[in-house]
C-alpha cells in the first residue's frame, strides 16, 4: 500500500492555497471580476473545471494552467488524515480584487464529469487509506464493501437476572456442513473487519467451560494444526475454539445467528453462573 506524503502544516496548507489562486490568473483575461474552480479526484482519476465572470455576469469555461492541477494535488495529499483520509472535491472562488473562498468535501460524493472507474475507487483506498467507518457509504458502494452495521439501539434496562437461568443453550456450528469429499462448506454473507474485530472480542472473552491441551487441524489448511480445542459459553450459546480461531485466520463468520445474538447483546458478555457452566459441559460431552 503506497503511504501519502508529509503531511503540511497549516501555514503550508495556506501559503499553497495562495498559490494556486496565483496559479489561475494567466488562465483569464483582463476585466474579470470572479473565478472558480473545481477540482476532483478518485485515485489518479483527476477533473478541474476553471471558469470565470466578467462585469456581465456571466460565466466563461478557460482551460485550467497545469500548475493549478499539480498544485491542488500537492494540496490533497498534504491535507491527508489517517483516519478520515483526505478530501474529494474542492471548489476554489476568487472575487476580486483579492477575496476567496475554499471548501473542502471529504464526504460527498463529487459531481463528475464523466465517474471514475472501479480502479479509480480501488487507488482512492490504497493511497489514501482511511478508517474502515469513515468511509461513506456511495464510497462502499461504488467498491463493493458490505455496509457498515447499523447501529443498535439500547434496550430498557431490566432487572438484571443470572445468565443462563432460563432457555436452552444453543451450539454454533462451525461451518455449515460438508461436501461429498468429506471438505467442509461454507455459505455465510461476509463481514467487514470492523464487526469481526468487535465478535473477536466477544468470542475469545466468554468463559472457557471446557479444554484440551492439544491443537487440532486446521479443516481449511490440513497441514496446520493450529485450532484450540476448547469451548466457551455466554451462558446462551455455546462455541467451538475453533469459531474464533477461523474468523480470524481465515475470515469466516460465525453463523448469523450467534452473530445476530452478539450483535443485540451490545457485545457485552455478562457472568455465567456455575449451574449453566455444568450444563454446558454436560451438553459438550454428550451428558444431556
Amino acid at each position: 500500500m503506497s503511504q501519502p506524503a508529509t503531511p503540511l502544516s497549516e501555514q503550508e496548507q495556506n501559503q499553497l492555497v495562495k498559490q494556486i489562486g496565483r496559479a489561475m490568473l494567466p488562465a483569464l483575461p483582463p476585466g474579470w471580476q470572479r473565478i472558480r474552480a473545481e477540482y476532483r479526484a478518485a485515485g489518479r482519476h483527476v477533473e478541474v473545471d476553471l471558469a470565470f465572470a466578467g462585469p456581465d455576469g456571466q460565466w466563461r469555461p478557460v482551460r485550467p494552467p497545469m500548475e493549478v492541477v499539480q498544485l491542488f494535488g500537492r494540496l490533497r495529499t498534504g491535507m491527508y488524515e489517517p483516519v478520515r483520509g483526505t478530501w474529494l472535491s474542492a471548489v476554489y472562488e476568487i472575487e476580486a480584487p483579492a477575496a476567496f473562498s475554499v471548501d473542502f468535501n471529504a464526504e460527498d460524493e463529487p459531481r463528475w464529469r464523466n465517474a471514475p472507474p472501479l480502479i479509480g475507487f480501488q487507488d482512492e483506498l490504497r493511497t489514501f487509506p482511511r478508517h474502515d467507518e469513515r468511509i461513506p457509504e456511495w464510497l462502499r458502494q461504488r467498491l463493493g464493501l458490505p455496509p457498515l452495521p447499523t447501529p443498535v439501539e439500547p434496550e430498557p434496562e431490566q432487572p438484571a437476572a443470572p445468565v443462563g437461568q432460563d432457555g436452552e443453550l444453543r451450539t454454533a456450528h462451525v461451518y455449515d456442513g460438508r461436501d461429498e469429499e468429506g471438505r467442509p462448506v461454507v455459505n455465510r454473507q461476509a463481514i467487514d473487519r470492523q464487526l469481526g474485530d468487535a465478535l473477536l472480542t466477544y468470542l475469545e472473552g466468554a468463559p472457557v467451560v471446557l479444554a484440551a491441551r492439544d491443537l487440532d487441524v486446521d479443516e481449511f489448511v490440513p497441514a496446520d494444526r493450529d485450532v484450540p480445542l476448547n469451548f466457551r459459553t455466554d451462558g446462551a450459546w455455546i462455541w467451538a475454539g475453533a469459531v474464533p480461531h477461523y474468523l480470524r485466520k481465515h475470515g469466516l463468520p460465525p453463523e448469523p445467528d450467534l452473530v445476530e445474538h452478539i450483535v443485540a447483546r451490545g457485545f457485552r458478555l455478562d457472568e455465567v453462573d456455575d449451574a449453566t457452566r455444568e450444563r454446558a459441559v454436560a451438553m459438550i460431552t454428550g451428558g444431556v
